[in-house]
Parts: C-alpha cells; sequence; structure tokens
C-alpha cells in the first residue's frame, strides 16, 4: 500500500521535527513519524514522544545529524536507535528493519529500506502507521481500519508477535486499556493465554513498567478482567485472585467523582490484600523501587477501616504517614462506596501536617541529660500533643515536665 490519505497534528508544524525532517532527507532518504504520535493524533489521545523511520543505516543517520549541527546520541546503535536532541526535545530515530532472530526477549535486526517490512515486524496494527513530513499516511497491515473501530490488533500471527518479546502479552493488555473497545482481538488473547508462561522470563523492572502504565490507564478495569480471564493476571499477581479486582470499578467512579488522581500505586492496593507479607512478596517480586516498597507498606499497616473522624484520622496520619492515611481512605472509599470517607480524604489532604512545638534542647535545657530519661520524656510530651488534636503550645506543653 501506497499512501493512505492525510493527517492534521501539532507535531507536523513544529519547527525541530520539521529540521530533523531537513537533516535525515538531504541525501535522498525518506524518514516518517511512526508509532504512538500518528496514532495519538489519530484517536485523539495527547501528543506523545516523537518517533522517527528512517531508510538511512544507524552510521548514516550519526553522520546526517553530525553534518546538520544536531545533537545524536547512539542510544541503541546496535538495534537502529540514535537519539536526536533539536531545541530541547529528544527524537527517537530508528533505521528501517526486519528481524533475522528472536529469544522471546531480544531480537537480532537487518537494517533496510522497505516501510512495510519494518511495519510488519512491528507489534500492533495501530502503533504501524507512518506520516511523512506532509501528514500523508502509509498503513501497510489495517491499522487505520483498526483506529476506526478502536480494535487492538496484533500484526500478523498473534503468537509469532510474542514469541519474538514475550512482554507484549502485557503490552497487548495495557494497550487495550487505553486504545481498545468492546472485547480484545479473540486471536490475541488466546495466544496471550498459550503464551503466558514466557512472561517467567522477561525482568521485573520490564514487567513493573508495563504493569504500573496499565494501572496509570484511565480505565483499566476491562483489561484487569482479561487479564484474569485468561491467566495472566493470576500468574504476575497470585495474590489478587482470591482478593479480586471488583475494587477497581467503584474505585475509578470515586475517582471522578471526587477529583481524585488517578494512582497507579492506589489501584494496585485496591486489588491486593492489605497485609505487610503480601507487599513485601510483590516488592520483591516486581523490584519495586524502595519508596513504592515503603509506600505500600505503611498503607498495609493501617486499619481495614479507617476511622472518619477528621482528629482520629490526623493522629493516623501523624504517626504513620499523610500519604499512606490518604492511600488507605482512596481504597477504601471505593471498597465501601462511602462518601463520608471520600470528604474526610478531601479534609486530610488540605491539612498540613506540624512540627512538635519542641524538641530535646528544650528538655536539656530544664536539666535533662541527654539518654533515655530524655527520650521517653519527649516522647511522653509528643503523645500528649497529639492526642490534644496537636492543639496544646509550648508553654502548655513544657508546664507538663
Amino acid at each position: 500500500m501506497t499512501n493512505s490519505g492525510k493527517i492534521s497534528a501539532n507535531w507536523l508544524k513544529d519547527q525541530a521535527l520539521i529540521q530533523l525532517f531537513d537533516a535525515l532527507e538531504k541525501d535522498g532518504g525518506q524518514a516518517r513519524v511512526v508509532g504512538g504520535a500518528v496514532r495519538n493524533a489519530l484517536m485523539g489521545h495527547t501528543d506523545s514522544d516523537i518517533d522517527v523511520a528512517t531508510t538511512s543505516t544507524p552510521d548514516e543517520t550519526l553522520a546526517l545529524l553530525q553534518a546538520a549541527d544536531i545533537k545524536a546520541i547512539p542510544t541503541g546503535i546496535d538495534h537502529g536507535t540514535v537519539t536526536a536532541i533539536i531545541a530541547g526535545k529528544a527524537f527517537e530515530i530508528t533505521s528501517l528493519r526486519k528481524d533475522v532472530e528472536t529469544d522471546g526477549r531480544h531480537a537480532v535486526v537487518a537494517f533496510g529500506t522497505s516501510f512495510e517490512d519494518d511495519a510488519k515486524r512491528r507489534d500492533f496494527t495501530i502503533n504501524a502507521i507512518y506520516a511523512d513530513r506532509e501528514g500523508n499516511l502509509y498503513d501497510y497491515v489495517g491499522g487505520l481500519a483498526d483506529i476506526e473501530t478502536e480494535t487492538l490488533r496484533f500484526i500478523g500471527d498473534a503468537g509469532t508477535r510474542i514469541e519474538e518479546d514475550y512482554l507484549r502479552i502485557l503490552r497487548f493488555f495495557r494497550f487495550f486499556a487505553y486504545y481498545g473497545k468492546h472485547r480484545p482481538d479473540a486471536q490475541g488473547l488466546k495466544a496471550c493465554a498459550r503464551l503466558k508462561d514466557g512472561l517467567a522470563g522477561l525482568s521485573a523492572e520490564r514487567i513493573w513498567n508495563e504493569m504500573r502504565k496499565l494501572f496509570g490507564a484511565p480505565d483499566p478495569s476491562r483489561a484487569l478482567l482479561w487479564m484474569r480471564q485468561v491467566g495472566v493476571l493470576t500468574q504476575l499477581l497470585p495474590e489478587s485472585e482470591k482478593w479480586g479486582i471488583d475494587a477497581i470499578p467503584p474505585l475509578m467512579e470515586a475517582e471522578q467523582a471526587h477529583g481524585i488522581a488517578a494512582d497507579p500505586m492506589v489501584r494496585l492496593m485496591s486489588i491486593i490484600p492489605p497485609r505487610v507479607d503480601t507487599v513485601n512478596d510483590i516488592a520483591k517480586r516486581w523490584k519495586l523501587s524502595n519508596a513504592e516498597r515503603d509506600r505500600l507498606r505503611v498503607w498495609a499497616s493501617l486499619p481495614q477501616q479507617l476511622p472518619k473522624d477528621d482528629s482520629a484520622l490526623r493522629r493516623l496520619a501523624y504517626r504513620h504517614s499523610k500519604m499512606a492515611v490518604l492511600d488507605g481512605l482512596h481504597v477504601q472509599t471505593g471498597l465501601r462506596r462511602d462518601e463520608e470517607l471520600a470528604n474526610a480524604a478531601k479534609t486530610l489532604g488540605a491539612w498540613i501536617m506540624p512540627d512538635m512545638p519542641i524538641k530535646g534542647a528544650d528538655l536539656m535545657e530544664r536539666g535533662f541529660e541527654k539518654g533515655p530519661l530524655l527520650g521517653a520524656k519527649l516522647k511522653e510530651l509528643e503523645a500528649a500533643w497529639v492526642e490534644s488534636d496537636f492543639s496544646l503550645k509550648r508553654d502548655e506543653l513544657l508546664a507538663k515536665i
């Protein structure tokens, strides 16, 4: 297929992109935008990073960029990828490729000049539409028709695409959450179910990166449901099997009703048991960051039925963390469909946590020496201050010594 219509997108007028086209096409080469930027423009979604496919080899791309005084970084040159920096903007440029050999994680590629061959090695039809500098579209795999019907479909044989990189199983559900409608493609679902054991060979970092993006989708509920149906979710997150994913829809309702920003971590919390040993297992398996792991731990240590009283919630926030209590309130708002909890979260969110009015130095000025006695007295005064709902002033606390 040659020309498949035209696209109108703001990025086509971007002077940085125009400069990049000028550089890449100077000696008769061809360059086209491909992937997310084209897909999102056609579907009315927010712009994504601009990726460019070119007929130049990686070495030729570097030479063309350097000749045009464009900063070039060989970010993945063995696989054909060079990053260009123009006016502070990064453009990922990849030479047209054809897979020679794959092992389910990495591919050996050959560089070529055929956009059609390059399209056929990509994952989904909606990600393989090209646009030249004039906005002319090139579709070799039926991506435009799938965008029209909001269908997520593997290019060619679904099983073959997955065996090239098993991460595509997770990408299938993640992209369905963002761009799919109705039900997922049947052949894709069958292939994901049949080949899900291949996920075991992926790195934890790649798995969590995809799952984080999926949890952050405007509506991940349908994708999670289909993941559970074909056994993928249970394989990755067995803790969710008995706990269930039914909390996601009411959590989303609460987010929309009360202006709560979608948070992948909160959505993860809503489908796993709130137990410290459970979250430790998940954090280890998915290699979560220390901050993510600690956030889950503190949330899991909270009472499963949080109070609605503002004063009690402030005390919990001080003793644990404000974020953890807000996490708990958001999760329980969905689980319990409780408007009062949502309102309590708003109140707590606006609360600025105060600092303890007195320090150890204040006690030392009054005769205490460094040691256990000073620490115990300070904790005693802090407890009194917290129980007063942080109302006791410095002089009132000192009077209790």
